[in-house]
């Protein structure tokens, strides 16, 4: 498995919606092998715990995740990522921290911070660890909550496709390409949580290419509900040899904060 893709493909997962409309939370994920191509994989669970506070000024997430595989050798394998990031509400800059471990051994740890392309300035990721350098992103590059924003403002609008640069500071390789397919907007229905019964919510499914690569499969997929306030339920998340499906099992509604007086 690639190393960006457990840390990118979950992250997307739970991003967030418009942020005025951003619903703070915690979520709790269990995830269980679906299917394996081949039997590379013979046995996958895990868990992952999701939070998602509004500061104001911008969007803080915190991401905990948690794999065991074992392959058709019966080989065992013990993956744990963490995930943070702060993204400005403007949009103007964002910041990210992630660690993952092997077996208990560091495979990859990234910190540092990104901002967007302007009039007269490309944008650009500066890697303060892993090693420390700086990647420039292409103009239209965007950040999680904001390519997320963008995937439910289509969906309202009734659009169907998007093709869309994204960094999220998973790889130390900048952005990646990603193509969404939209599905048909369903009204509310019953769920287990209250609070998501009331909102309608979209299939969505996305596909991660590498922009330096020239591969015309892409490097994994996910596939997700998305309510209207940018929680995330129904995951599947396809990584090329296995897939796994993701439950939400727990989840745990916040208050948006009193922001500049109101």
């Amino acid at each position: 498995m690639p190393r960006r893709t457990i840390l990118a493909a979950l992250l997307l997962l739970t991003a967030g919606a418009h942020a005025a409309s951003l619903a703070p939370h915690r979520a709790l994920y269990t995830l269980t092998l679906r299917s394996s191509r081949d039997q590379a994989v013979i046995a996958a669970s895990g868990v992952m715990s999701f939070e998602l506070q509004d500061v104001c000024t911008g969007i803080v997430t915190a991401q905990h995740i948690a794999i065991d595989l074992t392959d058709r050798d019966g080989r065992g394998t013990h993956t744990v990522s963490d995930y943070a990031t702060f993204e400005r509400r403007d949009g103007k800059r964002f910041d990210f921290h992630s660690r993952e471990t092997t077996d208990g051994d560091v495979t990859q740890a990234l910190e540092g911070s990104a901002v967007p392309a302007t009039a007269g300035r490309p944008g650009r990721a500066d890697y303060a660890s892993g090693p420390a350098h700086q990647v420039a992103l292409p103009a239209g590059t965007l950040f999680p909550n904001a390519h997320t924003r963008t995937i439910l403002e289509a969906a309202e609008a009734g659009r169907r496709f998007l093709s869309l640069p994204l960094f999220d500071g998973t790889s130390p390789d900048g952005a990646q390409d990603t193509f969404v397919t939209i599905g048909k907007h369903e009204p509310p229905a019953p769920r287990r949580w209250p609070a998501l019964s009331a909102l309608g919510s979209t299939r969505v499914h996305v596909a991660f290419f590498d922009r330096n690569g020239t591969a015309m499969l892409p490097d994994y997929e996910i596939g997700m509900r998305y309510f209207d306030n940018g929680v995330a339920s129904d995951l599947t998340l396809d990584f090329g040899d296995f897939v796994m499906r993701g439950e939400l099992t727990g989840f745990e509604p916040y208050r948006s904060p009193r922001c500049g007086g109101a």
